[in-house]
Formats: structure tokens, C-alpha cells, sequence
């Protein structure tokens, strides 16, 4: 992957799309490691991560994640879930954070002169046009390894560059075993909470 070490740039991650995509290739992001290959190889200016949160329940797996990413560099943006009942009755949960990510990317691309997307969202192929239109350059950071692939073949073609998340394994991968002393988190999982609806039975 191809960053020049003075760009100024930015990550906006689709916290659902990515860890659905890591869950396809079977691996667990340590998002320390992360922060640091970008830190290392641009001028990193924010690091975005969106996600919706379940608020009326006792315990959210993610939120201890969320409450790690927020103390370790990451800008959290998120927003609680709406409940709604489909036509059969069922319960589901949605939080779509689409726009939020949309308008956030559009407001910073004057300070920006790379944006780095992870998600595979078509929805997202309009944005990316719009942003190359200001000048800036474009990362999409997906999979096409898993079945079916990830990203969407319109914003794969979109973007200046894309990056196969397989690829990154070995620079952002989270070690399991001992607790290690370096501060990296542990054990967190964005679990099933985010934009795609899932159901219960009522």
C-alpha cells in the first residue's frame, strides 16, 4: 500500500462492516496495532470509528471496546439502536451510522489529503467520488477473500486504492495469550451490535 509519509490523513471505520469482515477471515483486530501502521506511515491527523449501541440493557459486549478506542486515540461516534417490529411480528434492532460517517468524511476533506475507509458499504461509492472531487485521495480497506467478498465491486473500483484486509493480518492481528504489558487491549468484541438489523423472536 502506497502513503506518502506527509500526508496529512485520516480513518473513518465502519466499526459493524470491519469487524464482520475480520470475522470472515478469522482473525481478531488489535486496534493499537492498528492506529500505529497508519501513525507510521502518514501524517495521522483523527482516526474515526462509528458504531450504533444497544442502551437498554444491562451489558453491552462492545461497550468496553468502545470505552478503550475512546481512551486510546480513536474518535467514537455513535448513537443508540432503534427497536422496531417487522411485518411478522419479530423484534429487530437497527443502527445505521451511514450519514454520520458521510458528513464527518465531507467536513474534514479541506484538512485532509487521504481518507481511509474501512468498509465494504456500496452505499459509500458516492461519497468516495465526492471526496476525490475535493482533491484528496482515497483508501478502501475490505475483503474480497471471504464468501461472498465484502466489498462492494463499485466502491472497490472507486477508490484510488484498495487494501485487502488478509493482507494487514500480520501487522494488526491480536495476539492471543498471556496479557501483554504494553497496554495493547484484550478479549473485546464488537459482538453482533451494529448497522446491519439483526431479529429476535418476540
Amino acid at each position: 500500500m502506497y502513503f506518502h509519509p506527509d500526508e496529512r490523513t485520516a480513518l473513518f471505520i465502519d466499526g459493524s462492516n470491519l469487524y464482520a469482515a475480520a470475522k470472515s477471515l478469522n482473525f481478531d483486530i488489535d486496534y493499537k496495532r492498528l492506529l500505529r501502521l497508519f501513525q507510521g506511515k502518514s501524517r495521522l491527523i483523527r482516526a474515526y470509528y462509528y458504531t450504533a449501541l444497544i442502551e437498554d440493557i444491562e451489558y453491552s459486549p462492545i461497550r468496553p471496546l468502545v470505552d478503550w478506542l475512546d481512551y486510546n486515540g480513536y474518535t467514537m461516534v455513535t448513537k443508540p439502536t432503534k427497536e422496531f417490529t417487522d411485518s411478522q411480528g419479530r423484534r429487530k434492532i437497527k443502527g445505521n451510522m451511514d450519514i454520520e460517517l458521510a458528513i464527518d468524511m465531507m467536513e474534514m476533506a479541506d484538512k485532509l489529503d487521504h481518507v481511509v475507509l474501512f468498509s465494504g458499504d456500496g452505499d459509500f461509492r458516492r461519497l468516495i467520488e465526492a471526496i476525490q472531487g475535493r482533491g484528496v485521495r482515497t483508501t478502501v480497506v475490505s475483503t474480497i477473500r471471504s464468501q461472498p467478498p465484502m466489498i462492494a465491486d463499485e466502491l472497490r473500483r472507486q477508490a484510488d486504492q484498495f487494501i485487502e484486509l488478509e493482507q494487514l493480518i500480520p501487522e494488526i492481528d491480536r495476539t492471543h495469550g498471556p496479557r501483554r504489558d504494553d497496554g495493547d487491549q484484550d478479549d473485546f468484541d464488537e459482538g453482533d451490535e451494529g448497522d446491519e438489523p439483526y431479529s429476535e423472536t418476540a
